[in-house]
């Protein structure tokens, strides 16, 4: 198990850096405070097991070869993840009793994680670099994607507190506006950045 470290380090910085579901959680937390955000998370979390599970199995790469189904992918991600931007921008700010309003729930996350093209590329890069259980395919496998889970989960958890902390500290409600609608915009430009 040398490579472990190494394949945590590396998860960890794919799974932590910015990108839409930790910006959009970033976002909900700051909309709509963490504890309303909670079911989005979850919604995410499970949305990356299936990825984690389609990714390592193999069926992702054999989904995109059939002709015409990434384009498809790609326009369906944009238009959701500009809808949860729209959403988040459009939040009243929170206040003490926090925002009123629905918060995303678990099917929008687990549409964000599965339509996320960083989320697949994350977990191609880490699943296909990094031998940690060598001769043992399947337990190689499994063990990866359990250790990459547990680091989503992780960050997940940070990154919606953040978001909430940073709306929390902010006492004028214009500039809570402003940052729902900085979070928003930030969304944006993170699909756009998966993207290129």
């Amino acid at each position: 198990m040398d490579a472990a470290p190494l394949y945590l380090l590396t998860s960890l910085a794919l799974v932590g850096s910015p990108g839409p579901n930790t910006m959009s959680l970033a976002a909900i937390g700051g909309a709509f405070g963490a504890r309303r955000g909670v079911p989005y998370m979850i919604g995410l979390d499970l949305g990356m097991v299936a990825v984690v599970a389609l990714v390592g199995s193999g069926l992702w790469a054999a989904i995109l070869s059939f002709p015409g189904i990434a384009p498809v992918v790609t326009v369906a991600a944009s238009a959701y993840l500009v809808y949860l931007a729209f959403r988040i921008a459009t939040a009243p700010p929170i206040s003490r009793m926090e925002a009123p309003g629905r918060a995303p729930g678990v099917l929008p996350g687990v549409l964000l994680s599965l339509t996320n093209p960083k989320a697949y590329v994350s977990v191609a890069a880490v699943v296909s670099r990094f031998t940690l259980l060598p001769g043992r395919s399947v337990a190689d496998e499994l063990l990866k994607g359990g250790l990459f889970l547990a680091l989503v989960v992780i960050v997940n958890v940070l990154w919606l507190a953040a978001g909430s902390l940073l709306a929390r500290a902010v006492t004028n409600p214009r500039v809570r506006r402003w940052v729902n609608v900085t979070f928003a915009a930030v969304l944006v430009l993170s699909v756009a950045a998966a993207f290129l």
